[in-house]
């Protein structure tokens, strides 16, 4: 999903790069969008350190399961290893978020220079996708939200898991919990989704860039 945000940042760049006649507004939103890349870019890579700590969480989650209830030594020793993997887990998400709003804070800068490119088109496309990543941040941070609220809802799970005297009736309802909480993650990553660019709108960037003689410029979304 991160590359997506950056897809749309670049596709901006793209446009702004396009009316580009070497104005004051275009160098400026252009060095605004690409230090917002630079800060979004930063964090791919925590994406991919969150995504194997949830892989390994589900094999701590197994071997708990599988283990049944007569091993309360072996439980309680890998629902610590559980927690201590949430915790980072949190400590990645943390990040992502201040990176997220530092890419934000950047972007929202080039707004006021939006309404300072020349060609009516460019500006037009421009504004689109300026209201896309405005969309998009909003959906992250509700996005970021339910998932923590999932990390606190596995923790307290597995704090469970160390009693003594834990019943089942109360596991159960806690893993419902949990399961609720992977739905409303689900869907607000779903929701975050959306916001990427529609083929029409691709259209008419290839449009934009033909008539500026600019077809080069297309390579610097894949490349990005």
């Amino acid at each position: 999903m991160l590359f997506r945000i950056r897809k749309t940042i670049n596709l901006f760049i793209l446009i702004v790069l396009s009316a580009c006649k070497h104005t004051t507004a275009e160098e400026e939103i252009y060095t605004y969008l690409e230090e917002a890349v630079r800060i979004e870019s930063e964090f791919i890579g925590q994406q991919n350190k969150i995504t194997n700590l949830e892989a390994e969480e589900q094999k701590i989650y197994k071997q708990i399961i599988d283990l049944g209830t007569d091993n309360k030594d072996e439980i309680k020793k890998l629902a610590k290893e559980a927690i201590g993997n949430i915790n980072k887990r949190s400590e990645l998400i943390d990040m992502e978020k201040e990176n997220m709003e530092s890419s934000k804070e950047v972007f929202q800068k080039t707004e006021d220079y939006i309404e300072k490119i020349k060609d009516q088109d460019a500006r037009r496309i421009a504004g689109k996708l300026y209201n896309k990543m405005e969309k998009r941040y909003l959906s992250y941070n509700e996005l970021n939200k339910t998932y923590i609220v999932s990390l606190e809802l596995e923790t307290e799970l597995y704090e469970m898991l160390q009693k003594q005297d834990l019943k089942q009736e109360d596991l159960t309802k806690q893993i419902n919990k949990i399961n609720k909480g992977y739905e409303k993650v689900l869907d607000a990553n779903e929701k975050f989704n959306t916001y990427t660019i529609k083929p029409e709108l691709f259209t008419e960037i290839q449009k934009l860039i033909i008539t500026y003689g600019l077809p080069s410029l297309f390579g610097f979304i894949v490349i990005h």
